[in-house]
């Protein structure tokens, strides 16, 4: 559905299937789907993701530098992990229905489901949420620097993460 809008003649869309939109799907039990700016051009600094993860399902750590993240359980139960940017400390939240965390802007953070068919709705402050995945920063950083910077065998390095995929987004892989 869209209405004209008056002060510049877009066609602006307050209606947006969620379903329509996938963001990320690893199977019939784990995915995501998402609801931003780019869908509902009438939304002004909010954005949603539609989780649906199996018992032990991850969604890998990650960080969003352009926005905070309110993360709300709708169905089963999730425990998220965030990492305080000021403390470098951890904190864990195990999370049932109508229970909400909010994930600071730029926290280091992961959602694992402790229940089968749990449902979760991350909700941005922003029309269009930036992510940066663990998977793209081990994946994408050349294979020389973390030995180097680390002291670590690159032949060693190499092998470890020889099975990681950029964008893994929802884990484990089917390998593990």
């Amino acid at each position: 559905m869209t209405a004209e809008n008056k002060n510049n003649g877009t066609a602006v869309h307050y209606f947006a299937d969620v379903t329509k939109n996938p963001f990320f799907k690893k199977d019939d039990k784990n995915f995501i789907n998402i609801v931003s700016s780019e869908q509902l051009n009438s939304l002004q600094g909010v954005s949603m993701l539609d989780i649906y993860l199996s018992k032990d399902s991850i969604i890998e750590p990650h960080y969003h530098p352009n926005g905070s993240e309110l993360t709300y359980c709708i169905s089963g139960s999730a425990t998220i992990s965030m990492m305080n940017i000021q403390t470098k400390e951890f904190q864990h939240y195990r999370i049932t229905p109508g229970q909400v965390v909010n994930i600071p802007q730029g926290w280091w953070h992961y959602q694992l489901a402790n229940e089968e068919n749990t449902h979760l709705q991350g909700i941005f402050n922003v029309g269009m949420p930036e992510v940066v995945f663990g998977s793209d920063l081990l994946t994408q950083t050349p294979p020389d620097v973390i030995p180097y910077a680390y002291g670590i065998d690159r032949n060693l390095w190499e092998s470890v993460i020889s099975n990681v995929k950029p964008m893994t987004v929802i884990g484990p892989s089917p390998m593990n």
